[in-house]
């Protein structure tokens, strides 16, 4: 599990902050985009009143070679707006977090993860331009319950924090038995970046990654989204409720709230979509 999260167009542009095995999702973004994974695409980068240039925007898989950049992107885009680490003061922005960026690359080596790059400036740039990426990984039995063992050793209080709600959500629910299943396409992390919000580019993100937890042969994609924009996004693409987490009601032992979110993000909900496999089309490369 990890987080998941995309501001929404229009707000003010800080970085976002990836998390742990534990999905955080917060999205928001209007698809106006038809895109296959291995072809690409013609959207305006910027309002037409504002800027006339064009992104030609492809969606492929991230490979070792790109994973400095996403960290880069995260930084920048992610880690400081997310939810649940601004609510714990987790980084500011531009900075990064030791154990997220950790985590961060633990999910990129399970090689399920996309990102949207602008290819306007040509494909033979030495840097590809991300403009938004989503990590996913694999969820298995067991998972949960070592990782939140090993939180314990950690020596950041606001991670931990973080991550306790997360895994401790996780574990109140068996997953795994309810929908027989051995291995999940976890979402984890949805990150756009911020001159390149309102384009659909999330949507697409979210739709591409649906498509490879088909033709992977998963069965069950889950998601820990952690704010309403997030919610939004995938319950529109067949996100299905399964559990919710009020954050006012996340409280410790002497009553006080452990993380005070700010509104509009309420709670935490715990997202499920059920695919069947997909033989016909190709994996992106």
């Amino acid at each position: 599990m990890l987080l998941l999260w995309l501001q929404a167009p229009g707000s003010s542009r800080r970085s976002s902050h990836l998390a742990a095995p534990a999905s955080r999702l917060h999205i928001f973004s209007q698809a106006r985009q038809q895109v296959k994974v291995t072809e690409s695409t013609q959207a305006p980068r910027h309002p037409p009143s504002t800027c006339t240039s064009i992104a030609v925007m492809e969606y492929k898989l991230i490979g070792p070679e790109h994973y400095e950049q996403v960290i880069d992107h995260l930084r920048r885009n992610f880690f400081a707006d997310e939810p649940l680490n601004k609510a714990a003061g987790l980084c500011q922005k531009g900075f990064g977090n030791s154990e997220l960026e950790h985590h961060s690359l633990e999910t990129l080596h399970d090689k399920l993860s996309l990102m949207a790059v602008d290819r306007s400036e040509g494909p033979e740039q030495e840097e590809c331009k991300i403009a938004g990426v989503i990590l996913n990984g694999i969820l298995r039995p067991g998972d949960t319950a070592q990782a939140l063992q090993k939180l314990q050793a950690s020596s950041d209080l606001n991670f931990k924090k973080i991550f306790e709600l997360l895994y401790s959500h996780n574990l109140k629910v068996d997953l795994f038995g309810r929908f027989k299943v051995d291995r999940i396409f976890d979402v984890r992390i949805l990150s756009v970046d911020a001159s390149y919000r309102g384009q659909g580019i999330a949507k697409e993100l979210v739709r591409h990654a649906e498509s490879l937890a088909r033709k992977r042969g998963f069965r069950l994609l889950k998601a820990d989204a952690t704010g309403i924009f997030s919610q939004k996004i995938l319950r529109s693409h067949g996100f299905e409720l399964f559990s919710e987490q009020l954050y006012a009601k996340y409280t410790d032992a002497g009553g006080q709230v452990v993380l005070p979110v700010e509104a509009p993000h309420i709670k935490l909900q715990l997202l499920t979509k059920k695919v069947g496999h997909d033989d016909e089309d190709e994996d992106p490369q």
